[in-house]
């Protein structure tokens, strides 16, 4: 049988990797996944393996960025909360104060409206399960699989909820706390291009997203926080003021802001990942706002788990718990710039 050269080439390639699979000592082996799955490994004489667990490179910053809202629980489906507005005429005059006579008898009343906002707690879970043999042979090597596992369950899960509470999900449509419509205190920065600017024009571009978003607020809240992308968060840790100063440009916005006179504190100026292109055009974007669970806040239900479930030789169990959306109670105390 005459065989072309790309047939000829399968063959011996199917034969090699046939040859590879046989021992000559009658043992079954295994290919690379199915040993790495139960973390065994043959280890040389000389060799000293470091048991310690690595997990993936991965970081998460939402708890330090926004308060939770705990009062939710897992039989919730949908978390909501209230705005009032109020509207009261005047005496005499109805844009004025309300005077009354001591013989008054018929006396303005307050208007009230009540307006609901409603989001979705949406149900998260995940499930766990190992085989007897194969826990008991990872617990012999001493690395647990179950307890890898389970790491691997709370960094997945502590990745979710920092995807929805700084850019909420597409599937659902829900936003987050750098990218709400809500948010219409939204433009490009005064400056901007802080590659080139010099700190003064940092400042300023910082000063006007506060000043504006305290305005916004009718001058009742000032922003006392500010989210940067990493590069331009580098950017102001690496410049000096000047070239005799002594103190970082990161410094001088912490000290020098109108938040920082206005709330008698340094603005908290915090380096984060999700401004990176997030705003018009792929421009990165920066954002004020005030931490206050009266504010902006997070639904959260904790995760909890079911029974360990025996099945056969297997061993199962669910963590679950349920991720809502940000509440953005005040949007007008929240404002972002773009193009920095």
């Amino acid at each position: 049988m005459n065989l072309s050269k790309t047939e000829l080439a399968a063959v011996m390639d199917a034969t090699r990797r046939l040859t590879r699979a046989r021992t000559t000592d009658s043992m079954i082996t295994f290919d690379r996944q199915t040993i790495d799955s139960a973390g065994a490994f043959l280890i040389g004489e000389l060799e000293r393996l470091d048991q310690t667990l690595h997990a993936p490179l991965a970081s998460v910053t939402w708890s330090r960025d926004i308060d939770l809202r705990e009062d939710v629980s897992i039989a919730d489906e949908t978390s909501s909360f209230t705005n009032s507005s109020f509207a009261a005429a005047g005496g005499p005059s109805p844009t004025g104060k309300s005077w009354i006579g001591k013989d008054a008898n018929s006396i303005q009343g307050l208007a009230l409206d009540i307006g609901k906002t409603a989001s979705p707690l949406t149900l998260w879970g995940m499930e766990l399960g190992w085989t007897i043999p194969e826990l008991e042979s990872a617990q012999k090597l001493g690395r647990p699989v179950d307890q890898q596992k389970y790491a691997g369950m709370q960094l997945k899960h502590n990745m979710d909820i920092d995807e929805q509470v700084y850019i909420g999900d597409a599937t659902l449509g829900l936003y987050g706390l750098v990218n709400s419509p809500k948010v219409t205190n939204s433009s490009n920065a005064q400056t901007g291009n802080w590659a080139t600017a010099t700190p003064q024009q940092m400042l300023d571009d910082v000063n006007e997203l506060i000043n504006s978003t305290w305005a916004a607020s009718g001058y009742a809240i000032c922003p006392s926080k500010l989210l940067l992308p990493p590069i331009q968060y580098s950017k102001l840790v690496g410049t000096l003021v000047s070239s005799a100063g002594n103190i970082s440009v990161l410094e001088f916005l912490r000290q020098n802001s109108l938040a920082n006179s206005v709330n008698g504190r340094p603005l908290d100026i915090q380096p984060l990942k999700w401004l990176y292109q997030r705003g018009a055009s792929n421009a990165n974007r920066m954002m004020v706002y005030t931490q206050d669970q009266q504010r902006v806040r997070f639904p959260l239900v904790p995760l909890q788990r079911t029974p360990l479930e025996y099945r056969s030789i297997y061993q199962m169990t669910t963590y679950f718990g349920r991720l809502g959306a940000v509440e953005f109670v005040y949007p007008e105390t929240l404002g972002y710039r773009d193009g920095i």
